[in-house]
């Protein structure tokens, strides 16, 4: 392991200057980020459908294994790294997003409050399940679109750009109560056949392309392609930023292998993650096609996708660390980049999951060849990895990288301040690190940062204290400097959207954590309290130097 002091001597940036508006290029982008099923709530109004969260959140609590560093389930700060707990339900307050943060009725207010703090764009989800209630595409409901056309519209008079994330882990619930969702096994895709319009092949009409491709489409994947056509001519003449999928990592893994999310499964972790994730890609990689091919030349936008990645980096110089440490890279990124930038998953994903890891069709790497326009990287925390020959984790995910992650420095000294949540620590140094690795990885792509930031414990005080976020301001502070620094090493980083925007149903942990910029009072109406770290993002916008805190 490293002492703390010899190892952050390479990051000495991070305490050279305060961080300003100026590090940055005058056309960077500065947002606050959300999804729909954390803040809309009307979960029964304005047409929608249920989705999975939906469901989840009132299925009923069972026994689990849980190991303690599970990627966004809290458990409590014991000094052993397995138990076993039984839940009262799935979400640990017995909570549900019915309600949320009434976002569907007050998004105008929220978004004055975006425009009064500066920033000018603004990243958010459509629910699948508004626009096609059952998900199945067949009939389109209009009090959806209008909906999302009014939050669009509103941000535009406001001078805010919207960024539009397709799915963000709100299936609808008849998707996966009818064909099992991401793992449905009658998908048949021909892509790349004569019958497919891709960018290789336009000897054929759009229109009978266009037919031709749904007729080859079948389950899941088609009904994916559907709705993302829907939202490409919906919305796509305001909408120029296009996110197909956030995070699909998560939905493979805390959905379907350690089943701590939506849709809860877990009994068959050595396959399920690994046929969700096939799906995932191949699902983006047809909504890209369509949209390359359909949209793209009139409505002049850009499409990519969002991956996450908690910064593994080898907790000795040991060849075995190092490679494990590589090791956790590839099963973090490499799992969702290396297919779409070099047609296949990482070889030593093959090497160790074997048969486990869907092959792709040569049909699949041609549909594949279409290029993203843009890398969303959504990055909070980093860890040290050490080689085992035997992981401590529960989930079989983990337990096939042969790795252990550790949050100390030797002699016991944490990786960095901790939040709230019992996985997230503040490592700024982190977040340069991964943003070089996929520059240098896959040939300098423009990429966002489309989410970054931290959460507090929901707790009884006074108001004025919850709202002085101290750590909060200190994290993006050192993330920031970060990002600029990496700017400074070549990375072609073009914005950067904080985690969130409103404190909101934060999954699994309920309302427990609060990760907004603006504190909402659950208690007293929902109402909005920017925080101190939101004041500091107001100051910084402006290129007020050397101040924090809330306004005077």
């Amino acid at each position: 392991m490293f002492k703390k002091e010899e190892f952050l001597k390479e990051h000495q940036y991070l305490n050279e200057k305060e961080v300003s508006r100026s590090d940055f290029p005058p056309d960077f982008v500065f947002g606050v980020a959300t999804s729909a099923y954390q803040i809309e709530g009307a979960s029964t109004e304005g047409g929608r459908g249920p989705c999975i969260w939906d469901a989840f959140a009132r299925s009923k609590g069972k026994k689990i294994k849980l190991n303690k560093h599970i990627n966004n389930f809290i458990v409590p700060d014991l000094d052993y790294k397995i138990l076993t707990i039984v839940l009262s339900g799935n979400i640990l307050d017995g909570s549900n997003g019915d309600i949320a943060v009434d976002h569907y009725h007050r998004y105008e207010e929220d978004i004055e409050i975006i425009a009064k703090l500066g920033f000018g764009a603004y990243r958010f989800s459509i629910s699948w399940s508004r626009i096609f209630p059952d998900g199945l595409g067949t009939k389109v409901n209009d009090e959806g679109i209008a909906f999302y056309n009014n939050v669009i519209n509103a941000l535009l008079e406001k001078g805010i750009q919207p960024y539009v994330t397709l799915y963000h882990w709100d299936l609808p619930l008849h998707l996966q109560d009818s064909i099992e969702g991401w793992l449905n096994k009658e998908i048949v895709v021909v892509f790349g056949s004569p019958h497919f319009p891709s960018a290789l092949n336009k000897s054929i009409p759009y229109a009978e392309a266009e037919r031709r491709l749904y007729c080859c489409l079948e389950g899941f994947i088609k009904y994916f392609a559907i709705y993302a056509d829907t939202c490409f001519a919906s919305f796509g003449d305001r909408v120029k930023h296009w996110i197909t999928l956030n995070e699909p990592l998560q939905t493979a893994i805390n959905g379907h292998d350690s089943g701590i999310f939506a849709p809860g499964r877990h009994d068959q972790p050595s396959t399920e993650p690994f046929l969700a994730s096939h799906h995932q890609i191949l699902a983006h990689a047809a909504a890209v096609s369509i949209y390359r091919n359909k949209y793209k030349d009139n409505q002049g936008g850009q499409i990519g996708l969002v991956v996450d990645c908690e910064w593994s980096e080898a907790s000795s110089n040991k060849t075995e660390d190092k490679a494990a440490a590589s090791r956790r890279l590839e099963f973090q990124l490499g799992w969702y980049l290396n297919p779409l930038y070099y047609g296949d998953y990482p070889e030593v994903m093959r090497e160790i999951l074997g048969e486990r890891l869907p092959k792709f069709t040569e049909e699949d790497k041609e549909l594949l060849r279409n290029p993203i326009d843009f890398v969303g990287l959504n990055h909070y925390t980093s860890r040290f990895i050490t080689h085992v020959t035997e992981s401590p984790e529960e989930a079989y995910y983990y337990k096939a990288q042969s790795m252990e992650r550790r949050a100390e420095f030797e002699g016991g000294e944490p990786i960095g301040e901790k939040a709230a949540s019992e996985w997230l620590f503040v490592c700024p140094w982190g977040l340069r690190k991964v943003l070089n690795y996929l520059d240098q990885k896959y040939n300098n792509p423009t990429i966002y940062v489309t989410e970054n930031g931290m959460d507090d414990e929901d707790i009884d005080a006074p108001l004025h204290e919850v709202l002085d976020d101290k750590l909060r301001v200190r994290y993006f502070k050192g993330y920031l400097a970060s990002v600029a620094q990496a700017i400074k090493d070549g990375v072609q980083v073009k914005g950067y959207f904080a985690w969130s925007l409103l404190d909101n149903f934060e999954w699994a942990q309920g309302y427990t954590k609060r990760f907004g910029l603006v504190y909402v009072d659950y208690k007293n109406g929902l109402a909005r309290h920017p925080k101190s770290s939101a004041y500091w993002f107001l100051r910084f916008l402006k290129g007020v130097e050397g101040k924090s805190g809330k306004e005077e």
